[in-house]
């Protein structure tokens, strides 16, 4: 039984230590997607009101006949709308009213906090995580 439990515990070690290594060169060879969207912005409209499909469909397509829209997807369930619009041809708070009068909707247009406005990751990343650290850590070494 001590050699048998010795093998299961080298096996799983040997895993663990193979998939460590796998997940150190996936992270230092990864490479930032470059993705020409300078102009591309994304913005959000939380609804007070319940949404089924009927006016979800209405949503939709009164929101791709605004200039800029290029695409939106709408969370029936939290009642959340999410589009990318081309900032160049309409701002957020534009495509916000000009969709408040195509409709009768009980909704706000979501603003940014202002302590995430200059954050430099991702706002739901968490930069005093152990996972950012390790990735930044690794990605430091290689770079």
């Amino acid at each position: 039984m001590n050699r048998k439990f010795k093998i299961a515990l080298g096996i799983i070690l040997g895993s663990l230590l193979t998939l460590f290594i796998v997940l150190v060169v996936h992270i230092a060879t990864a490479k930032p997607l470059v993705v020409d969207n300078a102009t591309l912005q994304i913005s959000r409209i939380d609804f007070q009101e319940p949404i089924d499909s009927v006016k979800a469909k209405e949503i939709h397509r009164n929101l791709k006949s605004i200039p800029g829209v290029k695409t939106d997807r709408l969370s029936k369930e939290k009642g959340v709308l999410v589009f990318f619009h081309d900032i160049k041809v309409a701002d957020s708070k534009t495509i916000y009213n000009k969709l408040m009068t195509m409709g009768n909707y009980k909704a706000k247009r979501f603003v940014l906090p202002k302590e995430l406005e200059n954050k430099t990751a991702c706002p739901v990343m968490n930069e005093d995580s152990f996972s950012y650290k390790f990735s930044r850590g690794i990605q430091r070494i290689f770079n």
